[in-house]
């Protein structure tokens, strides 16, 4: 099959496209002919090496961590799909590898995919629709009647984010550049913060909720706008002791990412305030949930480009400006 490999950590070098074994499934998976992908900033973090301390992977490595497909074989323990069931879904970690035409994926980590919506823009939502439900309905528990800060709005889980907290009834604020405020305020925001001449601390206060996707300046200003009691999840950093606890660190590690957020996190309890780091966990069970509310046409697909399969280092480097709204689509079977 055909697939984009990269051989090393590098920020400079491109994908590479080449012929690779096609995947042979075990008992507790599925074959899936990928339709489509898209490009997550994880993507990038994983090429550069970023993570590469506490997340090694071997070369060659195919990267991409969404897919929509059509099941075409199945193993011997699988009970909840058969061939030909169109799903969607992120691979669980290590078990990556969405650029590519055929990938097995554990059936846990699927969904069937929502009738009313295409393979394209199916694809468009697992790794971020999952890291909103985690952020906002598992760790947040966000009430109907709570308000809610959630930074970048128009980027891949901002999009996500406002609509799911607008349909449990929060308020919403969040911030974007004056040019995507109207596609914020179509997906439920409340109130938009300009982030190029507005500083949100200064004008939110008593929020019951952020999200933080941005740096840590803008996570110890986030403190200023909440309640005592008040949460704050941040998707960007620094990791917590919970976070090295879930992913079995050795005891180095989890030194280093305790000092990494010490600051942070006294800062936060001074305060009253909890703070917590989120690194998203595949969930077919979850995705079952969004798929739901997409089919009710309570949550919609945002989608900023569609590209195909032979341009995926131009739609890497569309991404990687980081001014994109919604998600970026890779076309991989042609329809």
């Amino acid at each position: 099959m055909k697939a984009y490999i990269i051989n090393r950590y590098s920020k400079e070098d491109k994908l590479q496209l080449a012929e690779v074994p096609q995947p042979k499934v075990k008992d507790n998976e599925v074959l899936v002919q990928i339709h489509a992908s898209s490009i997550n900033p994880l993507d990038f973090k994983l090429k550069i090496g970023e993570f590469k301390q506490f997340m090694p992977y071997k070369f060659p490595l195919i990267l991409g961590h969404d897919l929509a497909g059509t099941i075409v074989e199945i193993g011997s323990k699988v009970r909840q799909f058969k061939i030909g069931d169109e799903v969607f879904g992120r691979p669980a970690d290590y078990h990556i590898g969405t650029f590519a035409e055929y990938i097995a994926v554990n059936e846990n980590d699927l969904a069937l995919k929502p009738n009313n919506i295409s393979f394209d823009d199916a694809t468009s939502f697992p790794l971020v629709a999952i890291t909103a439900w985690q952020a906002i309905v598992e760790k947040a528990a966000l009430k109907k009647g709570q308000k809610i800060f959630i930074q970048a709005g128009s980027g891949g889980v901002g999009t996500m984010a406002i609509q799911l907290a607008k349909h449990l009834g929060a308020t919403v604020a969040t911030s974007t550049s004056e040019a995507n405020s109207e596609l914020v305020k179509s997906l439920g925001a409340d109130v938009v913060i300009d982030y190029k001449t507005q500083d949100f601390e200064t004008i939110l206060q008593d929020y019951d909720v952020v999200l933080n996707s941005q740096d840590n300046k803008t996570l110890e200003k986030s403190l200023q706008i909440l309640k005592p009691g008040g949460k704050v999840i941040s998707i960007s950093g620094p990791p917590d002791p919970a976070f090295a606890k879930e992913i079995n660190a050795s005891w180095i590690i989890k030194l280093i990412i305790s000092l990494l957020s010490r600051k942070i996190r006294k800062q936060a309890q001074a305060k009253g305030i909890n703070y917590s780091f989120l690194f998203m966990k595949p969930s077919g069970k979850q995705l079952s949930e969004i798929a739901h509310l997409i089919d009710a046409g309570v949550i919609k697909p945002v989608v900023d480009k569609y590209f195909t399969f032979d341009q995926i280092n131009e739609a890497m480097d569309y991404v990687s400006s980081g001014r994109t709204k919604g998600k970026v689509v890779i076309k991989i079977k042609e329809a």
